[in-house]
């Protein structure tokens, strides 16, 4: 049990590291085995080759030049017989030639032999000897050519024996060379059958391992990419919890997160769409609401920003409802790019109606973003009249009464109210406060934002 508990331990360990590495090295850790395989392959081919020279080499460069030069000695040595027999009888000095040139040769296979590698030292002294033991005799006999005929079958009976004696130790030699080369032959067609055999397994391993290692990686990648593709269905049906549970630490992984991300993203804008002002595209009430219940129950320090026009509806009702639109949408725009300057990650703005806006953030922005948005309106205000109005100063309007009446040129006022100095408890609480403090914000002329700096729940 504690082996298997081990083995679990060792298992589990391993594939967390599987897991943690990227594509391109999952895959090279899946060919490394093809690869050392390969590598192993590659040396014993080279070590059997080299063996299988190395005998070849032997057999060219050794058996086979020793077998001929054995050849040749007997052949030398039965002619040496010969020559010398045919000058006793003929008294041929062509014969004596001929004998003496046999010799010679005999003394050339010697030398040949010496030359071989591998060569046995001791072999070569010996046959030497007996080729010396042998001429000797024959000079003997040579010297005998007047002597009678019984001394000089002596003579001849010596010259048989030696020449036995010498034939048969250069055909011992050539019969244990020849048995030599019958071992090295079977050794090499053993060493190309065994090598085949080895070559056949490596050849099996690599493709089950090569299988092994491509279905393994195939089956992670694969199995992540269905996973991520389940999960993009499920998203588009509008189920933005799904995760598709990839626990891999490769781009795959990271993908997997990303996905994640996004699709909290997507439910995020999701329900600030379902709430989006049609006119500027901005989150409406409902999810300005929510955004706000989350920073009261975050506890953390926030602000919140009530952004109005001052004199839109005169200015509506006097020039119409599209470029009214216009001015709403130019700033929608300027408080974008407020919070886009000086706003955070956590930064969020929204439009409730009309020409109310709401901009919630840190405690710490706030003030930037406001003189941000009260900068760039007025000096963008005059871009919204026409000329005579502009410099005048004011439009002239008829009210209900059919009386005549001013309306300055629209200026914006902003109201705050922070979590600073008073515990803000419902958002209920948080609106009527940032109502009337715009309200003692638009009682002044001119553009400009109020903070509520009041302690406590007065």
């Amino acid at each position: 049990m504690a082996y298997l508990s081990y083995f679990d331990g060792a298992f589990a360990k391993t594939k967390r590291k599987y897991l943690k590495l990227n594509i391109s090295n999952k895959m090279l850790l899946g060919f490394l085995p093809l690869f050392i395989l390969t590598v192993l392959m590659a040396a014993y081919a080279l070590a059997s080759l080299g063996r299988l020279n190395g005998i070849n080499k032997s057999i060219v460069e050794a058996d086979i030049p020793l077998m001929l030069a054995m050849d040749k000695m007997i052949s030398s040595v039965y002619s040496q017989e010969l020559h010398g027999s045919h000058y006793m009888i003929l008294k041929s000095v062509e014969n004596m030639e001929l004998y003496v040139n046999e010799g010679q040769e005999f003394k050339n296979q010697i030398m040949i032999i010496s030359s071989l590698p591998g060569k046995d030292q001791n072999m070569i002294d010996r046959l030497s000897s007996l080729h010396e033991e042998y001429k000797s005799i024959f000079r003997d006999w040579f010297r005998s050519i007047d002597m009678s005929a019984s001394n000089q079958n002596v003579y001849a009976e010596r010259i048989g024996e030696k020449q036995d004696e010498l034939i048969g130790f250069i055909r011992e030699i050539s019969g244990r060379t020849s048995s030599g080369l019958n071992e090295k032959t079977q050794t090499a067609s053993l060493i190309g059958s065994n090598s085949s055999r080895i070559f056949l397994v490596f050849c099996i391993f690599s493709i089950l391992i090569g299988l092994g290692a491509a279905l393994a990686i195939t089956r992670n990648i694969s199995g992540a990419i269905i996973r991520l593709k389940n999960a993009t269905q499920e998203i588009s049906k509008g189920k933005f919890d799904y995760s598709p549970e990839i626990y891999n630490q490769d781009e795959l992984g990271e993908l997997s997160r990303s996905f994640s991300e996004m699709a909290k993203r997507l439910k995020r804008l999701e329900e600030m769409y379902l709430d989006t002002n049609p006119l500027t595209h901005l989150p409406g009430g409902i999810a300005i609401e929510n955004v706000l219940k989350k920073r009261i129950n975050s506890g953390n320090l926030f602000a919140f920003c009530l952004v109005d026009l001052d004199n839109f509806k005169a200015y509506n009702d006097h020039y119409g409802y599209a470029r009214g639109n216009q001015v709403i949408k130019n700033t929608a725009q300027i408080i974008e790019n407020a919070v886009k300057k000086h706003g955070t990650d956590d930064t969020f703005y929204g439009h409730i109606g009309g020409d109310d806006f709401v901009v919630i953030s840190s405690i710490d922005h706030y003030a930037k973003i406001c003189r941000f948005i009260i900068d760039r309106f007025d000096k963008t205000v005059d871009e919204l009249y026409d000329s005579k109005d502009m410099s005048e100063g004011f439009i002239i309007r008829k009210t209900r009464k059919g009386v005549e009446e001013k309306f300055p040129i629209m200026t914006i006022s902003i109201g705050v109210v922070t979590n600073k100095k008073r515990k803000l408890t419902h958002v209920v609480q948080v609106g009527e406060i940032a109502a009337e403090v715009k309200n003692h914000a638009k009682s002044k002329p001119g553009s400009l934002y109020y903070v509520d700096r009041r302690k406590g729940d007065s």
